[in-house]
């Protein structure tokens, strides 16, 4: 992090955890093979209990009958002791005296519900039968009432009235009507999205009340100390202006109902956080522009909307997982930087202390007043698991080996970071993975992994593909170029109304830093990406002849028909006009528009229902192969959408074998000439 980007005040605390993982190579051991994904695990949500005696934590599974995902909520001591099942469920809350846990699982009618568990007895009860899915479950100060958000259909603005049907009639079914951008497509077909609101529900069981209304979504609640009050950001604007994540911070009276706004600039204000005395709230936000990427700050005002100020103007990061320390004049906050994440403490003066360090990914914190952390801790060759660390001296210690069965034995590939100047000035971030069996004096087919975004950060977490990818004889190279997260706004906003552009040109000089290395096989080079990621390798391939094949998965390669297609309009900010105002700048962005240039073996690989990158890209982009006669094929993955393997695990190893596929047939091919 460059002195810039703080001011005076801030004071680093790097702490190098000494965390040992048992992955010691030996002879005789396997490599990783893709079918481990259907028994690999993850964690998440780690919660400490009120006295500070126990963790409950997600443990996240596959079903392979069923070729879903299935949550369980496990239990364990503070030292990592007595680690067992506790029930099915996910997003745990303790109730503020520790006698309950509140959680999300499957229930009736159908879909997620809001249930709570006694924790002397072991009963659970379902307290919800709501048609629509809950969320950001958060118990009252008193621990009688649980508030949640919800979301509900959206009023119909108007409709026609059809003639009477006869009986026994088989008319088609009703047309949808759509009147709003943002519509969406599900299970249930097209429609209108709805809007979430703020709901709270008995403990002990009831009908839920809902307490905000109208065509807005509001943020997740949080109560005051007193519990006389719900404090929530909120998008309470019409529905084409939500483009410009004009959003403000509220408080909600639960004696009158009555909802004051506490924020009113323009720009988004969110993530608000109550203070333990109930005099401030923390949250986090930035003025209005249109850059496609900006660094929200996090500030504090009091509690009825006054002296308001920011507690990191010299921070160039985006704060997340905010909560106040227990002593109320301090805050815990995480931030992406350089490929890794740590543990932050900004006083309510603004120094700005370093919590953790070290070359890991900590998530998902939470606090026993100031004395300990859980978090889930992630490394290069350390899938995450949960820690605990105290929070005066932060030497890690791991509470959960989830994976360990599975990696018994197994070589994983070296992973080795690099930096190197591109095009402008510009320093890019890299790491290269290393077959197990690495010998710098052969020659190995290269990878470029693209990701997406493209306002994203790869970094030190351990990645389950490319260690796949690795065991399989290939070197991965994946960068952060020009317009990823994790280095700033100037860094990050670089390919606002210039995308792609000089991003093409870091992942090339990247390409070239690795050849240099001497163990690349020029005539394996190979290049992937998803999303964002699909975007820049079809640029590639229109502007480069030098890979041996591509895969490209859910591109954007048309940015005029994406315009109108897309669920996400937020893009539309990557132009300083409408495809309609200046169709010229959104053709000269569109990979499309080089495929007369394309020689390159090209696989397109995108989810059935994806929204965000719809099919229609794809398939334009193959046909326009087709017709050029340039080697093509098209994988269309069922019941996916922008995800792909969110839905169902073998979908996730159905990519890695398709991509390694097209690339492993193609390499054999070079081999031959």
């Amino acid at each position: 992090m460059s002195k810039k980007m703080m001011s005076k005040k801030i004071m680093f605390v790097t702490l190098i955890f000494p965390l040992v993982f048992p992955f010691v190579l030996t002879a005789g051991e396997e490599m990783l093979s893709v079918d481990l994904l259907l028994d690999w695990e993850s964690v998440s949500s780690p919660v400490i209990s009120p006295d500070g005696k126990q963790v409950v934590y997600s443990r996240n599974r596959v079903d392979k009958v069923n070729d879903r995902y299935s949550n369980d909520l496990w239990i364990m001591n503070i030292d990592g002791g007595k680690n067992r099942f506790l029930v099915k469920g996910s997003s745990p809350q303790w109730s503020p005296d520790g006698t309950r846990l509140a959680y999300l699982a499957q229930g009736e009618p159908s879909g997620g519900q809001v249930f709570v568990r006694w924790m002397d007895t072991g009963e659970s009860t379902q307290l919800t039968r709501v048609d629509e899915s809950p969320g950001n479950i958060r118990w009252s100060p008193d621990g009688k009432q649980i508030a949640f958000n919800m979301s509900g259909p959206a009023e119909k603005s108007w409709s026609v009235k059809m003639p009477r049907k006869p009986k026994g009639a088989n008319w088609a079914a009703p047309a949808v009507v759509i009147d709003r951008l943002n519509y969406r497509a599900d299970g249930r077909g097209y429609r209108n999205p709805g809007f979430r609101h703020i709901y709270t529900v008995p403990a002990d069981g009831g009908t839920p009340r809902r307490l905000t209304s109208g065509d807005y979504n509001d943020g997740a609640p949080r109560w005051t100390p007193d519990g006389k009050s719900i404090v929530f950001s909120g998008l309470r604007i019409p529905d084409w202006d939500w483009m410009y994540r004009e959003s403000e911070i509220y408080i909600l009276s639960l004696i009158d109902g009555k909802i004051t706004p506490l924020t009113d600039r323009k720009g988004p204000d969110n993530d608000p956080e109550v203070s333990p005395d109930g005099k401030k709230i923390a949250y986090t936000g930035f003025d209005e522009n249109h850059d496609t990427y900006n660094v929200p700050r996090l500030y504090v005002m009091d509690i009825d909307g006054g002296n308001k100020r920011s507690l990191t103007p010299g921070l160039d990061r985006r704060p997340s997982s905010v909560q106040w320390a227990g002593n109320g004049r301090d805050i815990y906050f995480t931030i992406q930087d350089r490929g890794v994440s740590h543990l932050y403490r900004v006083s309510l003066s603004g120094t700005v202390r370093q919590v953790t360090g070290g070359n890991y990914y900590i998530s998902s914190p939470s606090f026993y007043k100031d004395l300990t952390a859980a978090a889930v801790m992630s490394g290069p060759h350390e899938p995450g698991d949960i820690v605990t660390f105290s929070l005066k001296n932060p030497s890690p210690k791991r509470l959960t080996a989830v994976n360990d069965d599975l990696l018994e034995n197994r070589k994983l590939g070296e992973v080795e970071e690099i930096w190197y100047d591109s095009v402008g000035g510009m320093r890019v971030q890299g790491w290269i993975v290393k077959p197990p069996d690495f010998d710098a004096s052969r020659k190995y087919p290269l990878i470029l992994y693209i990701h997406g975004g493209p306002h994203a950060m790869y970094g030190v977490r351990f990645n389950f593909e490319f260690q796949d990818h690795a065991a399989n004889g290939f070197v991965v190279l994946y960068t952060n170029p020009r317009g990823s997260s994790g280095y700033g706004k100037d860094f990050g906003n670089a390919i606002n109304n210039n995308y792609p552009g000089q991003d093409y040109d870091d992942l090339m000089t990247g390409v070239d830093e690795v050849v240099k290395k001497g163990y690349i096989d020029e005539k394996k080079l190979f290049v992937c990406g998803g999303s964002g990621g699909g975007v820049l390798t079809s640029w590639i391939v229109g502007h480069t002849r030098r890979f041996a094949a591509a895969v490209v998965m859910k591109p954007v390669t048309d940015w005029f028909s994406f315009v109108g297609t897309t669920d996400n309009h937020g893009w539309y900010y990557n132009f300083k006009r409408l495809p309609w105002e200046d169709p010229a700048e959104h053709l000269r962005r569109s990979p499309l528009m080089y495929v007369g240039n394309v020689t390159t073996p090209t696989l397109l690989l995108t989810g059935e229902k994806d929204l965000r990158t719809p099919m229609e890209q794809t398939e334009q982009y193959y046909r326009a192969l087709k017709l050029r006669k340039v080697e093509t094929a098209m994988v269309r993955i069922s019941d996916e959408y922008h995800g792909i393997g969110r839905r169902h695990p073998t979908n996730k190893i159905r990519q890695i074998l398709y991509l390694r596929g097209w690339f492993e047939k193609f390499m054999h091919r070079s081999e031959s000439e």
